[in-house]
């Protein structure tokens, strides 16, 4: 990858373990970090976030290629991950710490987050209004080392079998039919 190139986009889509593990696999994508943002803390916890009173969300922040992957295909992975039309939750995760949030770093990206929404709506993949909020980016808080990555370490977790394994074969099987992951 060109180095010099390497943009950033930072979103969130419910629990990150479920979306850091997939962004990471796929062509183009550099890295997927876990973190926070959003919030009125300066270096929060985990254990503070899950409280949902530091009103961060859990995020990933992806640094990626544009001349291998568009920021248009990092949006149709992002919805396709999670369920933009839950307010505040992402299946029995509940709280403002999972809302669907994209963080835009200036007017072009929010108009580009903007008409991602509308063509996913539009798609029909999801029945329903979505309530993803268009915030602008302030500050990325990397989450603790044990959450990077935490489910290609800990795939036999209770949490990590029953919904973020799904979650990923269902996501290997669609994006790699469209040859966008990596060599495993």
């Amino acid at each position: 990858m060109d180095n010099n190139n390497l943009e950033t986009i930072t979103f969130g889509g419910g629990c990150f373990w479920c979306v850091e593990s997939c962004f990471n696999m796929l062509k183009g994508v550099e890295s997927a970090l876990s973190g926070y943002s959003g919030g009125h803390k300066d270096n929060p916890t985990y254990e503070e976030v899950c409280t949902g009173e530091t009103g961060h969300a859990e995020v990933v922040q992806i640094t990626y290629d544009p001349k291998i992957i568009s920021y248009e295909q990092l949006m149709d992975v992002f919805f396709f991950l999670h369920d933009p039309t839950q307010l505040n939750r992402q299946g029995n995760d509940i709280g403002t710490q999972y809302r669907s949030v994209i963080y835009y770093k200036d007017d072009a990206e929010k108009a580009k987050a903007e008409e991602a929404i509308i063509v996913s709506e539009a798609s029909g993949r999801w029945a329903g209004t979505y309530v993803t909020e268009l915030t602008q980016f302030e500050k990325f808080w990397s989450a603790e080392q044990y959450h990077q990555g935490y489910y290609n370490e800990n795939p036999t977790q209770p949490y990590c079998s029953a919904v973020v394994g799904p979650k990923i074969q269902k996501f290997k099987k669609h994006f790699g039919e469209l040859g966008m992951l990596n060599a495993e």
